[in-house]
């Protein structure tokens, strides 16, 4: 494929998020897996701040955190004007804009795959890879995709949920409820978070306080959910109206859940695929996820978590990830590997489906 041939993708990375630091590390495995015969690489940072720079520098610095500090970057904003198709980064001699052909977000959390980015890029005009507007704040908000797939009568942990400025005004109320409707142990959320960010395991309503503040310092509502005794398990959906399920994945976490120290710091958590698990249950877990997948409007890809409870292998479907981390030791890229696809073939596949959804063909890109 010649120079002018190549398809240019933009790599979204960092962000206003508690999972800033992830989004590095999911940006350096996707930077470092697209193929440089294939595509022309431009990598944009959103700092904690939330300013936007074009980063050319080394992909070491982005696994690092050291990015910011490199002297290699330049503000640069992405346009929201469908006539621009691009960036326009603001150099020393003036604004120049960078055509793009296509968006990767790699950001994670609030302000990456809330629908908040995935309005803007909707905006510019850029075909972009991952849930639209609408799925994105779906999946990201647990209280809405909870009530959506009760309706639809997928099975669930038993839940109740609050907005977090009820909390201390009828705080006695509210444990009442919690005490009342559901078992111990219980989970306590935010509503909005990721990466299990927030995220607390209460054994006894005395721990209810505690835990209650703590997921409400991250977002405005706050969700409980019943604990599950059941192996969790992970599904990868890829595609659009037409997707499929990748092989089942297993975790067994070295922690009392599965939280963010465990994910991504401790490395201790134990990774089995494909999952113990009957094929029959198999099935209905991949079938389920699709099912949820279509249900919620999603495209692109995202992440399914699943408990099987351990006597009467019912399926659970415990959250759906939008945009779910692209780390060397993440689930999604080795559930589709491990389903037969290579890492770069993935990317491959999610930029073609990110045409695909726009309605381009991916050589009408250019002009």
């Amino acid at each position: 494929m010649s120079e002018s041939k190549k398809c240019r993708v933009a790599v979204l990375f960092g962000g206003v998020s508690s999972e800033h630091e992830i989004s590095l590390l999911s940006a350096s495995s996707i930077v470092e897996n697209l193929s440089p015969e294939q595509y022309d690489l431009m990598t944009v940072g959103i700092t904690k701040e939330g300013r936007w720079l074009l980063y050319t520098g080394p992909v070491s610095a982005l696994r690092d955190g050291t990015w910011e500090q490199t002297g290699l970057t330049v503000p640069a904003f992405l346009s929201p004007d469908p006539g621009v198709h691009g960036l326009v980064a603001l150099e020393k001699d003036g604004a120049r804009v960078l055509p793009v052909d296509v968006v990767f977000p790699a950001l994670h959390g609030k302000n990456g795959e809330d629908g908040t980015l995935q309005g803007l890029l909707q905006l510019s005009g850029i075909p972009f890879v991952g849930c639209g507007t609408l799925a994105s704040t779906i999946c990201m908000d647990k209280a809405v995709t909870h009530s959506l797939l009760s309706a639809a009568n997928i099975e669930q942990a038993h839940y109740l949920w609050f907005y977090a400025d009820r909390f201390p005004v009828a705080a006695e109320t509210i444990k009442k409820k919690i005490v009342a409707r559901l078992n111990f142990p219980v989970f306590v959320k935010p509503a909005n978070a990721g990466s299990s960010v927030g995220v607390s395991k209460v054994d006894a309503p005395e721990g209810l306080d505690a835990a209650i503040e703590k997921a409400a310092r991250e977002d405005h509502k706050v969700v409980v959910e019943e604990g599950i005794d059941g192996q969790e398990v992970e599904v990868a959906v890829l595609g659009n109206r037409d997707c499929t399920a990748s092989i089942v994945g297993e975790i067994c976490a070295s922690a009392s859940f599965y939280d963010y120290e465990d994910k991504y710091i401790n490395g201790t958590s134990q990774l089995f695929i494909p999952a113990h698990l009957e094929e029959e249950t198999a099935q209905k877990v991949r079938e389920t996820a699709v099912r949820a997948y279509r249900l919620l409007g999603c495209s692109g890809m995202a992440r399914v978590d699943f408990f099987v409870t351990r006597e009467e292998h019912r399926v659970i479907l415990n959250e759906i990830n939008t945009l779910p981390g692209f780390t060397s030791i993440s689930m999604y890229p080795k559930l589709w590997m491990a389903s037969g696809l290579t890492y770069g073939e993935l990317l491959d596949r999610l930029i073609d489906l990110a045409f695909q959804k726009a309605g381009i063909e991916r050589g009408q890109a250019h002009g």
